[in-house]
């Protein structure tokens, strides 16, 4: 039988002894953590050492202030040239100028005595006066000088006075009372019958009222075209003309769509579009000099004109059939095959195209317009081609904007008054637009260019509203508009309308943020090195 070994004797210690022992444990406990804590604890920074890393600090925010600072502001500061935004808001609002159109009308009345010419100048003056409700446009009229009573008949008149005559009034015995518009001279022939010669002692004429409502006649067009330019601007409400009747702003609607814009200089294109391959030439040179140069001539000191003429054979429509129908004259052009010049050289082109074939428009028309572009005649043969380009003619004044009734000569002053009320308009709204902008973009910039330009555009408003009647005031406000559109649509400023804000954050924040977090976190970390060391003097 196995017996198990005797447990060991309980260890037995004094008081004395087990106190001594733990003291011994916790005295190593603490100098192994006392002696850890002085291995973890940096050294004491030397008063040189915190003196260089403060002016290494200082020297980095110092070249960023005093250096970065200054390059960054002189390269991205946007220049803003002082612009007269009072006086530009005054032309854009109809302030500054107030368009008037006073037109001379000589009367000539040779088989008068003196005292009848005076009362019927004033009997017709004081009736013209009371059928005028437009004071914008009014005829002031004056006796012609015997001297210069006689009037070539190709309109060209010696004296001074008479080159600002917008009409002349001949006043002639006849046996009935009746009118007569020459057709290229700005004459008026008036007969009369013996028993309407004014006496100077009746308070009326009879002459005087029918010769006021001849001239009223003839310049209603022309007053309608110049009303309702005023009207669709942003004149104030008491410059502004009566309201129009409807059929006639429907009228006048149209006529603006279909003038082109007014430009110095048009390129005309003459093309002869043939469906087979005859007829291979056309006489178009001979016509054109025949036909159409005194025409051209005539618009000179409005408009320059280039020409150019060309041939296409096989030529296919864009449309077939021998009746057209007006649904179809607006694909009549075959764009896609027809080579037809685009504007040459800035200047706007105005096609004329002459279809050679049978074809006619619904209701038996064979010519048509198409606004802002040209026109298009079909003729079946080109032997004479005076027919085509006495079409083309009209085409081409209802494209520049000329009124379609009166005689060639008043036809042509007419427009030269409508287009230059029409620049004056157009380049005082544009300086209002151009205000505008710079108030609502104040980080957009204004090169120097662009306040010449405004300048320069106010000079020659000013000239043009003080002459619009004449072809000074046509020549100041096409500078005026020019100058307006070239200050507007400077390259530097279109540029910057569509730079946003947020654009520029993107551009700056990948560049200037991995700078900027050690400068900031280093002056940060010193000041509270700083407070440390202060707090534990």
């Amino acid at each position: 039988m196995s017996t198990s070994p005797p447990p060991p004797p309980p260890l037995t210690t004094t008081a004395g002894e087990g106190d001594d022992g733990a003291a011994k444990t916790d005295d190593a406990s603490a100098t192994a953590v006392s002696v850890a804590f002085e291995k973890k604890t940096a050294p004491p920074e030397s008063p040189e050492s915190i003196r260089l890393r403060r002016w290494i600090i200082a020297s980095f925010w110092a070249i960023v202030i005093f250096v970065g600072l200054p390059i960054w502001w002189k390269t991205t500061t946007i220049h803003r040239e002082n612009l007269p935004l009072d006086q530009m808001m005054d032309w854009a609002e109809g302030r500054a100028c107030r368009p008037v159109f006073p037109l001379r009308i000589s009367i000539e009345a040779d088989s008068l005595q003196d005292l009848e010419k005076q009362h019927l100048l004033r009997a017709t003056q004081h009736a013209l006066d009371d059928l005028n409700d437009f004071s914008a446009h009014h005829l002031r009229l004056q006796l012609s000088p015997s001297v210069n009573a006689s009037v070539a008949t190709n309109g060209v008149s010696a004296g001074k006075v008479e080159e600002e005559v917008a009409l002349t009034i001949r006043v002639l015995p006849g046996v009935t009372t009746d009118s007569e518009l020459q057709s290229y001279a700005p004459v008026l022939d008036i007969h009369y019958t013996p028993n309407q010669i004014p006496s100077v002692s009746s308070s009326s004429s009879p002459l005087g009222s029918y010769i006021a409502n001849t001239l009223r006649g003839l310049f209603a067009e022309e007053q309608a075209m110049i009303a309702y330019l005023l009207s669709t601007s942003s004149a104030p409400p008491e410059r502004s003309p009566k309201a129009l009747a409807p059929e006639v702003a429907e009228s006048l609607s149209k006529w603006r769509t279909r003038s082109m814009k007014y430009s110095r200089t048009y390129h005309l294109t003459f093309s002869l579009f043939t469906p087979s391959a005859v007829p291979s030439t056309w006489a178009i040179e001979a016509a054109l000099k025949s036909h159409l140069a005194p025409l051209l001539s005539s618009l000179s000191p409005i408009s320059n004109f280039t020409i150019d003429t060309q041939v296409q054979f096989y030529a296919t429509p864009g449309v077939g059939g021998s009746i057209l129908q007006k649904a179809d004259l607006s694909g009549f052009i075959n764009a896609a095959e027809w080579p037809l010049s685009p504007s040459i050289g800035g200047a706007p082109t105005v096609n004329f195209i002459l279809y050679v074939g049978n074809m006619s428009v619904e209701g038996g028309g064979k010519s048509w317009l198409i606004p802002q572009w040209g026109g298009v005649v079909i003729q079946s043969d080109i032997e004479d081609l005076r027919p085509a380009m006495l079409i083309f003619a009209n085409q081409l004044m209802s494209l520049l904007g000329a009124p379609e009734s009166g005689s060639l000569a008043l036809r042509l002053m007419t427009l030269m008054r409508v287009r230059s009320a029409g620049l004056l308009l157009k380049a005082s709204g544009t300086m209002g637009s151009l205000a505008r902008l710079t108030l609502a973009l104040p980080s957009i910039s204004i090169p120097r260019s662009v306040a010449d330009g405004v300048y320069t555009t106010i000079e020659h408003l000013r000239k043009a509203c003080d002459g619009l009647s004449g072809k000074e005031g046509l020549e100041n406000a096409r500078i005026a508009e020019e100058a307006a559109e070239k200050a507007f649509f400077e390259k530097s400023m279109v540029g910057q309308v569509y730079f946003p804000d947020e654009h520029k954050v993107a551009v700056y924040m990948p560049l200037l943020g991995p700078m900027a977090v050690p400068l900031v976190m280093g002056v940060v970390k010193e000041i509270k090195a700083w407070n440390i060391r202060r707090r534990g003097r």
